[in-house]
């Protein structure tokens, strides 16, 4: 992998709880190279979209930043004031919210948002602004006309694909995109993940991608990394993780979609619900829903431990491993 653009280190996010902190993401490590394309998958509250936010440096009363480092081309974020981050968010790092019609302004036209965040982060003529929002509407396959349109006025895709241009209007090095084909049909999903694509290999910005649906990402990613419970459980290349799950909840979420190939199968879901996290369980947090739990796995706390490119979370795998070699 080239040198990381993102480096996130030991990152933890807490939520403000009458019950108490509640640890919503617990401790995630991972790189970013540029250009890479990183889909993150798992459950509703396992903790993906406050990770990404906990990037953005976004998060609001009542979730914290509880430790940890989050380094973008060797900045910590996690440092900077308001202001400093100012400069760098939309020029270097932009973010496609999960519901493009709550994200844009209802009483704007798509053209005056884009020509808000132009103003608000360049001393572009207007002219030059002009030019840019309609080759940005260009980019996602919408005709410049459709700067003069309310959001109303667009379809579910083509706002989420308006929303992917204003992020991609100062051209920055990375695209945070949380949930943005969820609202969608699948037509309109395939073809909002192929523009994606598209335009990652053209312009040479990297990604990341949070969805609970594996199956969206499959054949986009570079790497795929499963969350379970605020913890990365699995991180590998994305078709590894695809056709050989090690972690048990990894094989859950597999056998939790239906394939277009092969025999037709009953689809399993997983057992069970998450831990609290507030009183999280003292061993494995995956353990009270695990089929392969053992002895050790209720009492201590898995670490992530690398084998090649693939990281795994499990003390059953590391026993395995451990025995084949």
């Amino acid at each position: 992998m080239s040198e990381p653009i993102l480096q996130v280190r030991d990152l933890r996010v807490e939520y403000a709880t009458p019950a108490g902190p509640a640890q919503a993401v617990g401790g995630v490590s991972f790189d970013l190279a540029k250009g890479e394309f990183l889909a993150i998958v798992g459950e509703s509250g396992c903790g993906k979209s406050t990770l990404l936010f906990a990037v953005a440096q976004l998060l609001t009363y009542p979730g914290r930043i509880a430790g940890g480092e989050v380094l973008f081309d060797g900045v910590d974020f996690t440092t900077l004031k308001p202001e400093e981050l100012r400069r760098h968010r939309w020029r270097d790092i932009s973010l496609v919210m999960q519901s493009a019609m709550n994200a844009l302004n209802p009483t704007l036209t798509i053209g005056a948002q884009l020509t808000d965040a132009c103003k608000a982060h360049t001393e572009w003529s207007d002219e030059k602004i002009a030019d840019r929002s309609a080759e940005v509407l260009a980019m996602v396959a919408i005709d410049a006309a459709h700067l003069k349109s309310y959001p109303y006025q667009l379809s579910g895709g083509m706002r989420q694909r308006a929303m992917i241009a204003m992020a991609l209007l100062l051209e920055p090095k990375l695209v945070i995109m949380d949930e943005p084909t969820s609202a969608l049909d699948v037509v309109a999903q395939r073809s909002l993940m192929h523009q994606v694509e598209t335009l990652r290999h053209e312009l040479g910005f990297a990604v990341i991608f949070v969805t609970h649906d594996m199956s969206v990402v499959s054949h986009y990613s570079d790497r795929l990394a499963v969350m379970y419970a605020g913890e990365v459980v699995e991180l590998g290349p994305t078709r590894e993780v695809f056709d050989k799950p090690e972690h048990p909840y990894s094989q859950g979420l597999m056998e939790a979609f239906p394939s277009l190939l092969g025999e037709a199968k009953e689809l399993t879901g997983i057992a069970g619900n998450p831990p609290s996290l507030v009183n999280p369980p003292e061993g494995c947090l995956f353990a009270p829903r695990c089929a392969y739990a053992f002895d050790e796995c209720w009492k201590v706390r898995p670490e992530l431990i690398s084998y090649g490119d693939h990281q795994v979370r499990c003390h059953l795998v590391a026993r395995t491993r451990k025995h084949d070699a």
